[in-house]
């Protein structure tokens, strides 16, 4: 009797463990379709973007300078991790993808500056000899993502203007389709000639190249900043969608092993109740014998 309870214990608590997974399931399932959405409305702003520097360029007078990367070589990681458990080798894969791609980019540790975004990311590089000089923490919703992403641009200019770091990467996991994703690279800065070039020579898609009446380079800056500020943006939603299709599969797998230990369990469950009503029905025959002897 003991040993059934024991028993039963164990399959009450995995029907809870069970009840938790499935709603973790259910929870990461609702934030990667709401990331999706918010990604969609980003490419909008993508769209705007560009076609308001389009104009720009179409417009101001003579080549734009675009600011060339230092020769010192210097380097400012921005790496994209959870603040979060159970996603599975989210961290770890970030994290090695990063270190591979600075060590192909030939930028010595020394001249390496990495800020994390989320700390469960931290560990991983750690254990790989990195040091993260600057962490921050978020909130994943969007007043908490918004005010974060601008704390990051503060740390940049900072970065460009005391450090002299003119080279910024951003690291980052990209979702796929179902609950897949894969390491992203990203440069932000320097900005890209040639993008801008492009986009001077883009054919408009109205009648008219439109106009406009302020000064262009404080639209041009204003611009250059909105454009900085989404592609951190999008980074982190992307992130935090990849976080949770590496979580739901985590949760897929788990249920799965919950499962199959449950119908592991019940079976024992079956046979041990057998075996007692067997021995149950073994002593009342034999204690039935005994009696009948015992009268004859």
């Amino acid at each position: 009797m003991e040993q059934l309870e024991m028993l039963k214990r164990k399959i009450d608590n995995e029907n809870e463990l069970k009840s938790l997974v499935r709603t973790m399931k259910t929870l990461a399932a609702v934030s990667i379709r709401e990331y999706g959405q918010m990604g969609g409305s980003l490419h909008e702003y993508q769209i705007t973007i560009e076609m308001g520097l389009e104009v720009v360029m179409k417009n101001i007078p003579g080549e734009v300078m675009i600011v060339e990367p230092l020769k010192k070589n210097r380097l400012g990681a921005i790496i994209f991790g959870s603040e979060q458990g159970m996603c599975g080798k989210f961290n770890e894969i970030i994290a090695k993808f990063a270190i591979k791609n600075m060590d192909e980019l030939k930028v010595i540790r020394e001249n390496r500056t990495i800020m994390t975004l989320g700390d469960r990311v931290i560990s991983q590089l750690e254990e790989e000899g990195e040091i993260v000089e600057e962490r921050f923490s978020y909130l994943g919703n969007q007043s908490g993502i918004t005010q974060i992403i601008l704390q990051v641009l503060t740390r940049i200019e900072e970065w460009r203007t005391q450090r002299e770091i003119e080279r910024i990467v951003l690291f980052y996991n990209m979702p796929l389709s179902g609950s897949s994703y894969h390491p992203h690279m990203l440069y932000l800065l320097p900005l890209d000639k040639e993008w801008f070039q492009g986009l001077a020579k883009r054919k408009c898609a109205s009648r008219s190249i439109p106009t406009f009446t302020m000064d262009w380079n404080d639209l041009f800056s204003s611009l250059i900043r909105q454009y900085l500020f989404f592609s951190l943006y999008r980074a982190l939603i992307e992130s935090l969608a990849s976080e949770n299709a590496s979580r739901l599969a985590s949760m897929q797998k788990a249920e799965k092993n919950i499962e199959e230990r449950l119908n592991e369990l019940h079976v024992q469950y079956h046979n041990l109740r057998q075996d007692s009503i067997t021995m149950e029905l073994l002593d009342v025959v034999t204690g039935f014998e005994a009696l009948t002897n015992k009268k004859r």
